[in-house]
């Protein structure tokens, strides 16, 4: 049998299977496994040529005519919420926000459970048990941070890290180059704060301090209504035929 170096990536095919994002299609992903001592190396490498990762694989659609999935970096020096963003920024301005070690936790899991029943239901990962979501979170080979985000109330602790009552959890790689945000989620029944695009803002100020030029988005898809909302982070720059393309609007 002929073996393989584990830092040599061999790529593989998918069968075609439902489109998540645009009914009536079909898609293939063409995948390869992040392991050994240069798995960071090669996620970077790899998610410039717009690939996203799930635990230890690196995957990018592969369809045989649909091009709508497009890979999104925002521009992080020359980005500017807009008015809508800024009292977004506002209403949360009571949440705090914790970088820190890619543990899966009990409280997680329960958001995530919730998050998935109400917004995700009839998605790939609706089944996920609490030993699929440690999985997801553990399952890295590559430089990967978890992000909390706490409602401080007046008897939360603003000085001990962890206090509040947790609202929302981002999943989150470091590049050379900047964050990606691997999977997000939050509570589905706190309504009025925009949570999702909170998370955003923050990962772009966090890349700001940290001196990383970009935040990755994943895939932005024209028509998708799960989607879409990436374009609305501007400038940013989508992966085309010809290489990363600046957009401005």
């Amino acid at each position: 049998m002929t073996q393989h170096s584990r830092d040599t990536p061999q790529f593989y095919l998918t069968a075609p299977s439902p489109c998540p994002y645009l009914p009536g299609n079909e898609e293939r992903k063409v995948f390869t496994h992040l392991v050994g001592e240069r798995a960071g190396e090669l996620n970077d490498l790899l998610t410039h040529g717009g690939f996203r990762r799930s635990q230890s694989i690196a995957y990018r659609p592969a369809c045989d005519v649909c091009k709508a999935c497009v890979s999104v970096r925002v521009v992080v020096e020359d980005f500017r919420p807009t008015r809508s963003m800024r009292r977004i920024l506002d209403r949360n301005a009571d949440i705090s926000c914790e970088m820190r070690v890619a543990l899966p936790t009990s409280e997680q899991y329960s958001i995530f459970r919730a998050y998935l029943d109400a917004r995700h239901r009839d998605g790939g990962m609706a089944d996920m048990t609490v030993l699929d979501y440690a999985m997801m979170v553990e399952d890295s080979h590559v430089e990967t941070r978890l992000i909390d985000y706490r409602r401080r109330d007046q008897d939360a602790d603003r000085e001990r890290p962890g206090s509040g009552e947790l609202v929302a959890v981002a999943l989150t790689d470091v590049l050379s180059d900047g964050l990606s945000m691997v999977y997000s989620f939050f509570d589905p029944d706190i309504t009025g704060r925009s949570l999702g695009t909170f998370m955003i803002l923050d990962h772009i100020k966090r890349a700001r301090r940290m001196g990383l030029p970009y935040v990755y988005l994943g895939y932005w898809v024209r028509g998708s209504q799960k989607m879409d909302y990436k374009g609305r982070f501007l400038p940013q720059e989508r992966l085309m035929p010809n290489g990363w393309t600046r957009v401005e609007r």
